[in-house]
């Protein structure tokens, strides 16, 4: 089997502010990437800030594997990317918080249905016939929602993050474990794997979170709407809902969140023979 793309889409959460969100394909190999938003100004890796070189990184690395299982594919990528951090890396870390980390789901069209990888908070759907699967973590939305909360009125979703919001996010960051694609190994047992059944005509749905948030933080659609509205409405009428939705709670009271808007990635892709 083998995917073909429908439709792709990622726009950076803010048009000043680059994109940390990839996605890519290779006829049989799929992914999203979502670099951890840096917690502070570039220079670890050169001018280019750790959430957008690691990004970068591992896109490349996911377009130049060569065909495998996919816990072999993601090892060859986390191998990729550590080099390459080697041999990019221009001081000591200030912190465990500044170590580039990302979250991603690759997925692989197998003889026997679809391959899944992924480390933290990268989500696909999966619709066969009227049944739609959820493969990636069951992210609970509702301690970081609390978390935002506690900043209500305090700078929550401003272009210019408070000190203090900056000062907890990096103190969250730097706490083990973090099971995330990053420069430090990743273990095979704290990555999620999965195979699905899957058929010709079955369509598959990468997401960032940034993406996925219409289903998880704002609750617009549930799963199975979100796959029904694709061939109605398309990953880009989708994304101006997602958008809409960011802008009329421009203060990040009504769903409390760290940033206004977050890059939003999705890959549309259907099974072929």
């Amino acid at each position: 089997m083998r995917f073909d793309l429908l439709q792709s889409l990622s726009i950076a959460g803010d048009a000043h502010t680059p994109n940390d969100d990839r996605i890519g394909g290779t006829g049989r190999l799929a992914w999203v990437i979502d670099g951890a938003t840096d917690l502070g100004p570039p220079g670890l890796v050169g001018t280019q800030g750790g959430a957008a070189w690691i990004a970068d990184a591992a896109n490349t690395a996911f377009a130049q594997v060569d065909d495998g299982s996919i816990d072999a594919i993601c090892a060859h990528v986390f191998a990729q990317v550590q080099r390459r951090y080697a041999a990019a890396q221009q001081r000591d870390a200030l912190g465990r918080w500044e170590l580039p980390s990302a979250a991603f789901l690759a997925a692989r069209a197998g003889p026997h249905g679809i391959e899944l990888a992924w480390a933290a908070d990268c989500t696909a759907l999966i619709r066969r016939g009227e049944e739609v699967a959820r493969i990636g973590p069951r992210v609970d939305r509702d301690p970081e929602a609390a978390s935002a909360a506690r900043f209500a009125g305090h700078g929550l979703g401003a272009k210019q993050r408070p000190a203090e919001i900056t000062a907890m996010l990096r103190q969250s960051r730097a706490r083990l474990p973090r099971h995330v694609l990053g420069v430090e190994p990743l273990a095979r047992e704290d990555l999620g794997l999965a195979v699905v059944p899957a058929a010709p005509g079955d369509d598959v749905l990468l997401m960032s979170d940034g993406f996925a948030a219409l289903v998880d933080s704002y609750a617009a659609l549930d799963a199975e709407e979100l796959m029904a509205s694709l061939a109605t409405r398309g990953l880009v009428e989708l994304a101006f809902e997602l958008r809409a939705i960011e802008a009329g709670d421009a203060a990040c009271t009504r769903f409390p969140r760290f940033k206004r808007s977050d890059d939003a990635s999705a890959l549309w892709l259907r099974v072929a023979a």
